[in-house]
């Protein structure tokens, strides 16, 4: 499919990307979910549960669009580590880094396609205002009350 102006193979590698960080974003979410105790561990699990049945979706419909270009869709998944610790904080502040990256990643289609594709221009939109609220989601989550 030819679209006007853009580098389709440089836009199918960052849709690649961001397909294996929303693959990573559901194993690290389905694992923090595992991982959490204490007296918050419903909402939390709950919340973190959410978190990557929406990567899930966010991954379908990033290869949704390497598919509408002709591209391949990666089976790769993204950077996964483990530190084992498992405290909120920490998953928390692992979390704002992977959704950070994501976000990056979608600045990125942002950058290739914007004023050259309406349908990725509308959809990297889309996506970086989601990734942005989850980064500030994260952000409030990590903070004391009073902070």
């Amino acid at each position: 499919m030819a679209n006007s102006g853009i580098d389709q193979d440089a836009v199918i590698k960052v849709l690649n990307n961001i397909l294996e960080a929303e693959l990573a974003g559901v194993v690290r979410y389905t694992h923090y979910a595992l991982m959490v105790f204490g007296y918050n561990r419903i909402p939390i699990v709950s919340w973190m549960r959410a978190q990557a049945n929406e990567s899930l979706l966010h991954a379908n419909q990033a290869g949704e669009m390497i598919t509408h270009l002709c591209g391949h869709p990666s089976l790769g998944i993204g950077p996964l580590l483990e530190t084992h610790r498992h405290d909120i904080g920490d998953i928390l502040r692992e979390s704002l880094e992977h959704e950070t990256q994501a976000l990056a990643e979608y600045h990125r289609l942002l950058d290739l396609v914007d004023g050259r594709s309406v349908l990725l221009e509308e959809y990297a939109r889309r996506m970086c205002a989601l990734e942005e609220t989850h980064v500030g989601d994260v952000r409030k989550m990590l903070l004391k009350p009073g902070e």
